[in-house]
């Protein structure tokens, strides 16, 4: 029961008799238990594994709670770290914390209905709890969990986990194989990462392992449509699929543009689009382990490469910008997005993508220096558009392109 007073404390309703402290007159979470024996639910014995869950669903936003976002690494600054690490031969270390949920701090009171088979019970019984639970929606942004830590020094690193376990419970994992969903495999001459088992599993789940792999992801005389044959009697079962395809796109830059295209008619998507979206996981079922690979020979150079295609869109004739950005031989970064308004021209499209890839770079040289890599090497940008390199480089366009 050590576990569940660290977590919670029983208090009596009658203790306050003011609405404003009174918890019968605040809003109370109910709790999901299904197990009578509570020394199994709050995982006092390594046999017996459970969850103490609330019910976070009842919480209402703007009244028990207003922001739920939690803070994370972008999967680019991950990349980014490993390419790093590579170049510098750092050595790349992982841990968790056990339990981690339940650690964070909870900013607002929040009380629940005493679960079953705890000791203390009363009709005038309540849980006041100390610290976040699972299914909280106040909890999620306090909650920290996988760590990567890169360094040449070992000594500071087997510090940093000591300090760390003596505030949290950490699990050190001694090989660096697996993360975020990300496969990763080291030896003298870089990192390779990728999401094979993720691939495969799309296969599994989509029942596409059986049928012959195809040499490109999409027909480039194909268009898709938002008007185009039948409505899907189950879009969730499209939007699955696109969203997991999308989580593919992390590691893997050659089917991003098709997943990019199949991600727009996930509102009402048709038959056609589905058919589309299993042409891309036949594509992929070809090699379901490629991914990215980080040079241990590479170097700091930031360089980029911008496109655009020009009212590809046929709904809306909105371009696309695209870009990569690579740190040495090693790419970390790329985009395939629909822009934001009309382009009336070709060169005008081929600008935006220009400017999108700009903030990117200089995102990432801010990124460089936060890692405490002195960056002072000119980054190169690189665009096939002629027009569009005059407008940059000459500053009497700036007027006229102002609102195209």
């Amino acid at each position: 029961m050590r576990l569940a007073r660290f977590l919670l404390d029983v208090i009596d309703t009658r203790a306050s008799r003011s609405s404003e402290g009174n918890p019968r007159q605040r809003r109370k979470e109910s709790l999901f238990a299904s197990s009578s024996n509570l020394e199994r639910l709050m995982i006092l014995r390594e046999r017996y594994k459970a969850y103490l869950v609330t019910k976070g669903y009842t919480q209402q936003k703007g009244l028990d709670y207003h922001e739920t976002f939690s803070l994370v690494a972008k999967l680019v600054t991950v990349k980014t770290l490993l390419a790093l690490a590579v170049i510098k031969g750092w050595t790349l270390h992982q841990f968790g914390f056990n339990n981690a949920f339940v650690h964070g701090k909870l900013e607002k009171e929040v009380y629940m209905q005493i679960p079953p088979g705890y000791s203390v019970q009363g009709p005038n019984k309540v849980c006041k709890l100390k610290k976040s639970l699972y299914g909280l929606k106040t909890g999620l942004p306090t909650v920290v969990d996988d760590i990567i830590v890169a360094s040449n020094d070992t000594q500071a690193i087997s510090e940093l986990k000591g300090f760390l376990d003596t505030k949290f419970k950490i699990t050190d994992i001694e090989s660096f194989k697996y993360f975020l969903d990300l496969e990763v495999a080291r030896n003298p001459t870089g990192i390779q990462i990728c999401q094979r088992k993720h691939a495969l599993d799309i296969q599994h789940d989509s029942g596409q392992l059986g049928f012959k792999p195809t040499s490109i992801p999409m027909d480039p005389n194909f268009k898709l449509s938002k008007d185009e044959g039948n409505l899907l009697h189950d879009p969730a079962l499209y939007r699955r699929l696109i969203g997991r395809l999308l989580q593919l796109t992390t590691t893997r830059l050659d089917p991003s543009y098709s997943i990019h295209l199949l991600s727009q008619y996930m509102a009402a998507p048709h038959v056609s689009h589905l058919q589309a979206a299993y042409k891309v996981l036949r594509y992929i079922k070809k090699s379901p382990g490629q991914g990215l690979f980080f040079a241990s020979s590479s170097s700091y150079q930031l360089t980029a490469y911008c496109d655009s295609d020009w009212a590809s869109c046929p709904d809306t004739r909105r371009s696309t910008t695209e870009y990569c950005v690579f740190l040495g031989h090693s790419l970390i970064s790329w985009k395939t997005k629909k822009q934001m308004i009309v382009s009336r021209s070709f060169d005008k499209a081929e600008y935006r993508s220009m400017v999108a890839a700009s903030c990117e770079i200089s995102w990432l040289k801010y990124l460089l220096v936060d890692l405490t890599i002195s960056h002072s090497q000119q980054a190169f940008l690189y665009c096939n558009n002629q027009a569009a390199l005059h407008i940059v480089a000459n500053p009497v366009f700036h007027v006229p392109n102002k609102l195209n």
